[in-house]
């Protein structure tokens, strides 16, 4: 395998002469809980999959994820939307953000992130990401002071969570709103409090491999009421707002209902009832996801060149991937991809030189109006590397991984 290409799956591809075979799917997620499906399926016995009706009573199943969500996460107001993409872009567009309006973001995130913004019209300013893939506090100090920017869109990227209180003092005394990406840190805090509650709104995602899973859409939390209110409006409400139990006071609409246009971003009623029951999963996948990882920073820690982030001591973080420093050149990182995919191990890599699946970097999206001046976050990424890591792994499982990682560091690093 090279760094731009996924791993074949091939059972006939070449395998390493040490014998280390792992060859499992690590895209493969849980199943659907069966609550879930029955929910869905009567859902589908009604035909009532749209979440606005023009008649009828009761409240739709959208709604009623947004009213367990909110309460979940501690928020006033939830709204369901298509995806963690679209969450963003209407927060931008709900602070206010216009064409040509700068909007500080992370330089380690994923494409939506950066692609949210361009959605808006808006040029992207992007903060340096530190040896532990948090937000520089420093460059962002900078940055609010310097660039013009009235809102930072803050990537919690991986489930990497940067000092929240900091960030708010940095952005408050700059005048910087502050929306969270949280596509993957559902159910994780920062001392105590749930991200995506800290800032003016909070987005996340139930897409197939986040923490609960409707094939796609998002969520978007706030206790603004116009924020909520030109959400509920931009989203695609046709005016039936009063149907959202979750809403603002009726003169809130009145101020934004003729100023708003309909973006069709919002959630199905069906994807919404697969979700309901997830909600309640979410602490017990957090515990086992987080056994995963602590057993993999074990495991793995044996390698050479190998280095984990430091968590800080609040961050409460949900780890449904690892992600670890490898202290070797490009090609010997190469290597290392190429002696993994020998033993049918997929892992990702930051640095790569041409956008992999879900895996980029900033210098591939050229559609930025400005080459960015982070040289920092570039040497970070450049030895960045990811593991996707799904609920079926077993103790048995991370042990061999570390092992596959063990016997490729030691080939790549000797390896010119």
């Amino acid at each position: 395998m090279t760094a731009s290409t996924s791993p074949s799956r091939s059972a006939a591809r070449p395998r390493a002469p040490d014998g280390l075979w792992f060859g499992k799917d690590l895209s493969t997620p849980e199943p659907i809980p069966e609550a879930a499906i029955e929910r869905a399926v009567a859902l589908m016995r009604s035909g009532r999959l749209h979440r606005y009706g023009e008649q009828g009573s009761g409240s739709a199943e959208a709604s009623l994820l947004e009213q367990e969500y909110a309460a979940y996460a501690g928020s006033r107001y939830c709204v369901a939307v298509s995806s963690c993409g679209a969450a963003m872009f209407l927060a931008l567009l709900a602070l206010g953000v216009k064409p040509g309006d700068k909007v500080l973001t992370s330089t380690f995130t994923l494409a939506p992130v950066p692609g949210a913004i361009a959605h808006a019209g808006a040029t992207a300013v992007l903060v340096e990401t530190d040896a532990d893939y948090l937000t520089d506090l420093a460059d962002l100090e900078r940055k609010a002071a310097g660039s013009g920017a009235k809102v930072l869109l803050l990537s919690h990227m991986r489930g990497h969570i940067t000092d929240l209180r900091a960030v708010l003092d940095i952005c408050g005394r700059h005048g910087v709103a502050v929306i969270e990406d949280c596509a993957h840190t559902m159910g994780a805090r920062w001392d105590g409090k749930h991200t995506g509650t800290w800032g003016k709104v909070g987005c996340y995602s139930s897409q197939t491999y986040k923490h609960i899973n409707s094939g796609e859409g998002g969520l978007l939390v706030t206790d603004d009421d116009d924020v909520a209110a030109r959400a509920i409006l931009m989203s695609g409400c046709y005016m039936m707002y009063d149907q959202h139990i979750l809403k603002p006071d009726a003169a809130v609409f009145e101020r934004w209902k003729y100023r708003t246009p309909n973006f069709s971003m919002r959630m199905s009623n069906l994807a919404a009832a697969l979700l309901r029951p997830q909600i309640a999963t979410l602490a017990d996948r957090a515990l086992r996801w987080n056994h995963i990882y602590a057993t993999l920073v074990r495991e793995l820690g044996h390698a050479a060149h190998l280095r984990f982030p430091r968590r800080p001591e609040k961050e409460e973080f949900v780890a449904s991937s690892i992600q670890f420093t490898l202290d070797l050149s490009p090609a010997q990182i190469e290597r290392f991809l190429s002696e993994c995919d020998l033993r049918g191990l997929y892992i990702k890599w930051f640095g790569a030189p041409n956008p992999v699946a879900f895996t980029s970097n900033y210098e591939h999206w050229h559609y930025l109006d400005a080459k960015p001046d982070s040289p920092r976050s570039m040497g970070v990424l450049r030895q960045l590397l990811d593991l996707r890591t799904p609920l079926s792994l077993t103790d048995a499982d991370c042990a061999l991984i570390g092992k596959i990682v063990v016997a490729a560091s030691a080939v790549a690093s000797s390896a010119t």
